[in-house]
């Protein structure tokens, strides 16, 4: 027997399962596709590896799903100020702060699986969606309006609309031949969960070093999460030393406002890459999240921008009339690709810059960078807008993501 959807979500990570909780309750029956079932959370486990920063536009729009509630009944830690810094943190620095624009924090640090709990949670209070979870997708073929999606345990799902949300690597978007324009980094982020010997800090920084920024995101107590970005090799000849040799490297490495690191809870790495899809949206298919657009996670800004996909993905679709038929038409989805498509390409191409001026030791290069952290944070009309853009407020947003 087949299951008949309008929408198929293929990826219930935190940008698929965000697109159908603001599509609860709409007249569009969906299925929700999840590999695997995040594990409960427990307030005393220590904190997961991954985590993200969410921006306040992340925040309105979890807000407006009814899920910021979820997540904050199990851990976030805010932050009301962010550095970025070379050689002298004490002159050639910027830091934004929160109270320049009025605002109680810049962000939050969440672990990524309390984000996917919360929305999964509420995701199963909504009548027109069914979770599949455990599902493993053994095949997709793709035909617009009437996509089959077979999954190993012998069901076939019959899809109207195809909404790819699984990852960089989206079987999805391969069976709907969308192609991509990528290419590698030379560099890799390894991210090491901590704890430090400081209280509860409410500063995330990063230092630039010529293999790359150094990084910390502080997590509620006396927890944090390293990311130290550095060169293939040297990358996998830390995560070959011993914890005890890890953590000197890591002293001798970051900067004395670390402070000390008392415990490493747990290491990892992955190689970075940017990536683009050629187009977002065609007859019968959508892409969301990575796999529509991979960015360089300099700025912490790839789930903020995934987030505002789903906005405006699911308001493109409310907006239709009920009785609307070729809902999966690209003439009727392409308002989602013009929204979201070249403020995508923008911040992938910033952090390109990023990347490119600040991994290179050329002598007059690095004076100038390093005048133009100084000049930045002596820039009052200018801060303001650098400061909206980081938490996401700056430009037009879609409706979901504005503040309720």
């Amino acid at each position: 027997m087949q299951a008949h959807y309008d929408l198929v979500i293929v990826g219930g990570g935190m940008v698929g399962a965000a697109i159908a909780c603001a599509l609860g309750n709409s007249h569009y029956s969906i299925a929700v596709l999840e590999q695997q079932y995040p594990a409960a959370f427990e307030p005393d486990q220590p904190h997961d590896l991954r985590v993200s920063a969410l921006s306040l536009a992340s925040e309105n729009l979890l807000r407006n799903i009814g899920v910021w509630e979820g997540i904050t009944s199990r851990r976030v830690c805010p932050y009301q100020r962010m550095k970025v810094w070379e050689s002298d943190a004490e002159h050639a620095a910027t830091e934004f702060n929160s109270a320049t624009i009025d605002q109680p924090y810049l962000g939050n640090i969440v672990e990524n699986r309390v984000v996917q709990l919360a929305l999964l949670e509420r995701l199963k209070t909504f009548d027109n969606i069914d979770l599949i979870c455990p599902a493993v997708t053994e095949s997709i073929d793709f035909s617009p309006g009437s996509s089959l999606v077979r999954l190993s345990d012998g069901r076939e799902l019959l899809a109207r609309l195809l909404i790819a949300a699984d990852g960089g690597e989206s079987r999805v978007r391969s069976a709907a031949g969308i192609g991509v324009t990528k290419w590698d980094y030379d560099q890799y982020a390894l991210v090491a969960s901590v704890k430090t010997t400081y209280p509860q800090q409410d500063i995330t920084w990063q230092q630039f070093t010529p293999t790359g920024p150094l990084a910390f995101l502080p997590l509620s107590g006396q927890n944090a999460s390293l990311v130290w970005y550095n060169t293939p090799d040297n990358t996998k000849r830390l995560m070959a030393l011993s914890d005890e040799a890890f953590l000197q490297a890591v002293h001798n490495e970051f900067p004395d406002c670390l402070g000390t690191v008392d415990q490493l809870l747990e290491r990892g790495y992955f190689p970075l890459r940017r990536q683009h899809a050629q187009q977002y949206v065609a007859d019968g298919v959508v892409l969301v999240g990575d796999a529509a657009h991979m960015i360089h996670p300099l700025a912490g800004q790839g789930v903020n921008i995934g987030f505002l996909d789903a906005a405006s993905l699911a308001g493109v679709l409310l907006d239709l009339p009920a009785d609307e038929k070729s809902f999966y038409l690209k003439s009727c989805l392409q308002r989602y690709e013009q929204e979201r498509r070249n403020h995508n390409l923008l911040m992938m191409q910033a952090m390109d810059l990023f990347y490119r001026v600040f991994s290179n030791d050329i002598l007059p290069v690095k004076w100038l960078r390093n005048a133009g952290l100084a000049v930045a944070d002596k820039l009052p009309i200018a801060k303001p807008h650098v400061i909206k853009l980081a938490m996401g407020l700056e430009g037009p947003l879609p409706a979901l993501a504005k503040a309720p």
